[in-house]
């Protein structure tokens, strides 16, 4: 679809909001509402988004190099796969966005907001950025005390991720890769952790009560300290050492009788599933 000005677009998304494959090359859209807009595999090269509502637009696989997004709303987009080449996205908003695989060589960040932006090791920043420190997650970020309670990050990329001390009680990191993670303080009460990647992962003090443990792997991580494994629920899991499974199974009769509100096991026996399975 090809549209030569912001008032075809307009019509067309009132009409319908999927735009895949339009080429909007160095159309101005700017200051107009766009929820929700799905521009996959579209052709925004030089495009003028400044100060455009965009939130929960989908722009993966689209060519936004050297557009204009200053001020831009682009919570929740995804924009995996896109390329940003020399875009301008000073003052952006892309809290939650999804930029795995994404490109932003060149591209102008300053004052861009990335809290609990997902990226990947695949995604390119611009030379010199610190995406680590930016609030965003991804493999490495830096989110010592950072508030993700109940947040979404299932399946995230978090692999030696700095997490002491953050708050992810009732966070949803099924499937997650925490290898290597340092957890160590973190508040993890209530946490789903179902098949998720600990190997490694540094444990040590955190509030674990009613987590949801089953079938992580936790090889070679570190549980010392931990208060309470009241309602923690250890079905399946992987890489328990001989000394850790001991250590869980002395904790008191208090914790070991507790049930897990979600998977409907109590602490201890689900310790039991995993000897016997």
């Amino acid at each position: 679809m090809q549209f030569q000005s912001a008032t075809e677009i307009i019509q067309a998304y009132q009409q319908n909001p999927n735009l895949i494959g339009s080429n909007l090359q160095g159309i101005d859209i700017s200051e107009i509402e766009l929820y929700q807009i799905n521009l996959s595999q579209s052709n925004l090269q030089q495009a003028n988004l400044n100060n455009t509502i965009l939130i929960g637009a989908n722009f993966s696989q689209t060519n936004l190099s050297g557009a204009n997004l200053k001020g831009a709303d682009l919570r929740r987009a995804n924009l995996q796969g896109a390329n940003l080449t020399g875009a301008d996205l000073t003052n952006t908003y892309l809290n939650r966005a999804e930029l795995q695989n994404s490109n932003f060589t060149n591209a102008n960040l300053e004052g861009a907001k990335l809290q609990v932006a997902y990226y990947d090791s695949a995604t390119i920043w611009p030379e010199g950025f610190a995406y680590k420190s930016s609030g965003a997650v991804g493999p490495g970020a830096n989110l010592t005390g950072a508030f993700l309670n109940t947040a979404y990050l299932r399946g995230a990329d978090l692999r030696g991720a700095n997490l002491r001390g953050s708050y992810l009680s009732g966070a949803d990191l099924r499937g997650a890769n925490l290898e290597g993670a340092a957890l160590s303080g973190a508040n993890m009460k209530g946490a789903f952790l179902i098949g998720a990647n600990l190997r490694h992962a540094r444990l040590n003090a955190v509030e674990l009560d009613g987590a949801d443990l089953r079938a992580a792997d936790l090889t070679g991580a570190s549980l010392d300290n931990i208060l309470s494994i009241a309602g923690v629920d250890f079905t399946l899991v992987q890489g328990l050492s001989d000394d850790t499974r001991a250590m869980l199974s002395g904790y008191s009769g208090k914790d070991l009788g507790t049930w897990n509100s979600f998977s409907r096991t109590n602490t201890q026996n689900s310790l039991l599933s995993h000897i016997t399975a």
